[in-house]
């Protein structure tokens, strides 16, 4: 059996592929290529009225970068998880060197709700999330879509489509179709990061038409 390291990793992501244990105790991590693909697309990510209250709260801070191993770790507490022990080295080596982002939302120096997930080109593959509080999970969807519009990404791939994604714009398309457009964000450039980004709830909810 090949190894699984981080370069094959984010070859595997590029050929629209990604990794799944079936357990958190297995050491069995099989490689997934769903039929059907999730994506949010980013001028459609639906903010409603509930929603804008809870951003506008001022009870959560939000960070990126500042609790990557957390935000997985926070992902995978759950009765049942596909991050074994290996993907959760591998995120954590892909974070390392820069291929692997977390946004986190804090009330203090709690950490109650983050998303996480691998850069390539102009594509973020979300990975999982977690939410401690009512909306937490939501408000780091909403800061996110923010942030990688900002930076220029034009694909985010959810994998697959819940009704909790597609509440919030998702939508599911072919696997023809995401290869498609994964093939076209893989060409281009996008920063995580972006040069003066300095968001604010207002602006995060401004920018986004689709309130409701």
């Amino acid at each position: 059996m090949t190894p699984l390291t981080p370069d094959l990793m984010l070859r595997a992501y590029a050929a629209g592929i990604f990794p799944m244990a079936e357990s958190r105790d297995t050491e069995v991590v099989h490689w997934v290529d769903p039929r059907r693909r999730g994506i949010l697309p980013l001028n459609n990510f639906h903010i409603s009225r509930r929603l804008v209250r809870s951003l506008l709260r001022k009870n959560y801070t939000i960070q990126t970068n500042s609790a990557f191993d957390a935000v997985v770790q926070g992902c995978s507490d759950r009765p049942e998880t596909w991050i074994n022990a290996t993907i959760f080295d591998l995120y954590r080596s892909l974070h390392a060197t820069g291929f692997a982002h977390s946004l986190e939302v804090w009330d203090g120096p709690n950490l109650i709700g983050g998303v996480y997930g691998v850069t390539l080109g102009q594509t973020f593959f979300g990975e999982s999330m977690f939410s401690r509080r009512t909306d937490a999970s939501k408000i780091a969807l909403a800061w996110l879509v923010d942030r990688l519009r900002a930076g220029g990404f034009t694909l985010f791939d959810t994998q697959f489509l819940t009704p909790h994604l597609a509440s919030l714009g998702a939508v599911e398309i072919s696997r023809a179709d995401y290869r498609s457009r994964l093939a076209n964000a893989l060409t281009g450039k996008a920063h995580f990061t972006p040069q003066d980004y300095a968001p604010t709830p207002y602006s995060v909810i401004q920018r986004n038409s689709h309130t409701s």
